[in-house]
């Protein structure tokens, strides 16, 4: 990973952790550690899924900036069907509570991505190179 990226990266894993750790707390005091324990597990799943997805974009962004969009919608796709899976077979598990979990898994992806989002607002990168050649121009 390039430092850019794990800027990106830290500026987005803060808050989730923030926001994760907060719905632990206040799972604690109104539903129990079933409560708790599926906000954990929600923290982690967010946190493993969009890590990775995170990783394999700037992985892919080494190779061409076309890999990298295609590696970006694919990501997408895959983490958001996989979490919606995911949901959906915990959805009647009595091990944890199945809401606080669903619950954790939202407000997480909503803090990775505006976290992500403002991580890459802040890294002034340039959009085009300044003393590229354009084909066609040559000088003579």
């Amino acid at each position: 990973m390039q430092a850019n990226d794990v800027r990106v990266l830290k500026g987005a894993a803060v808050p989730t952790l923030i926001v994760g750790l907060a719905v632990v707390v206040v799972a604690v005091f109104t539903t129990g550690v079933k409560g708790a324990l599926g906000a954990g597990i929600g923290l982690l799943l967010v946190a493993a899924f969009f890590t990775v997805g995170l990783a394999v974009v700037s992985w892919a962004g080494r190779i061409s900036p076309m890999a990298m969009m295609a590696a970006a919608v694919v990501g997408y796709v895959v983490k958001v069907l996989a979490i919606m899976a995911m949901l959906n077979a915990f959805e009647g598990t009595t091990a944890f509570d199945s809401r606080v979990f669903a619950l954790s898994v939202i407000g997480c992806t909503l803090a990775w991505t505006i976290g992500e989002m403002r991580g890459f607002m802040k890294l002034k990168m340039l959009y085009v190179e300044p003393e590229a050649k354009v084909p066609g121009q040559g000088r003579g």
